[in-house]
């Protein structure tokens, strides 16, 4: 199980420009409709007008309503959703389909987040192990400060809680579009990665794909 975490774990690309800010846009919602249906549109409607209706709401309040809103999406593992091992969705792809496995609620609440004004310095993507289920897991993770306890974000515990209440949770890697740490959840951010050092296939290809449908909306 160590081996396959640390086999997981290369996962980042510091050198990958982010994508713009607001994703949730009408050009999205556009692509969630004429791909996924109706029902995908209007759950898009819904995640837009909770944005709008978190601007000006304390970054509490924005973890808080945002982690809840996708986690009443259903959970379904990889094999059956894309009939492959492992599969990074983006938040299009989560938000159409309503279903995905840990990776996608991470990704979509650190973009839904980013789109809600938090700052991308304080939103990382958090592997783990899962001591009670034994397996390789993933979280996302809110530092107030590069120092501070984290607040876990997760699909397993539907609750926001400090890091140092999830004694079920242990942190390997934190990332996101900017850095790579070796982390301990309980003492900050902990060893910055320098850049360039890690990179991730599957991140490297989310991004891209990101960037890719925001520069075909802009055509």
């Amino acid at each position: 199980m160590v081996k396959r975490v640390r086999n997981l774990l290369l996962a980042i690309a510091v050198a990958v420009p982010l994508v713009s800010q607001t994703m949730i846009d009408d050009s999205f919602l556009s692509r969630l409709l004429h791909q996924y249906g109706d029902e995908a549109y209007q759950r898009g409607v819904a995640l837009q007008r909770l944005l709008r209706n978190l601007d000006g709401a304390t970054e509490d309040s924005k973890l808080h309503e945002i982690n809840n809103f996708f986690n009443a999406f259903s959970y379904a593992e990889d094999s059956q959703q894309w009939n492959q091992k492992d599969y990074w969705a983006t938040p299009e792809e989560f938000i159409g389909t309503n279903r995905g496995d840990c990776e996608d609620y991470v990704i979509a609440k650190y973009f839904a987040l980013r789109d809600a004004g938090i700052s991308d310095a304080k939103l990382f993507l958090t592997y783990v192990k899962a001591t009670k289920l034994n397996v390789a897991h993933m979280v996302l993770t809110y530092f107030d400060t590069p120092g501070s306890v984290p607040l876990v974000l997760d699909n397993y515990d539907l609750r926001v809680l400090p890091a140092t209440d999830r004694k079920d949770l242990l942190p390997v890697y934190s990332f996101n579009a900017n850095s790579f740490f070796l982390t301990d959840l309980n003492a900050g951010l902990g060893q910055r990665v320098p850049q360039g050092k890690i990179t991730n296939k599957k991140w490297v290809a989310l991004l891209g794909h990101l960037r890719e449908a925001q520069t075909n909306d802009a055509l």
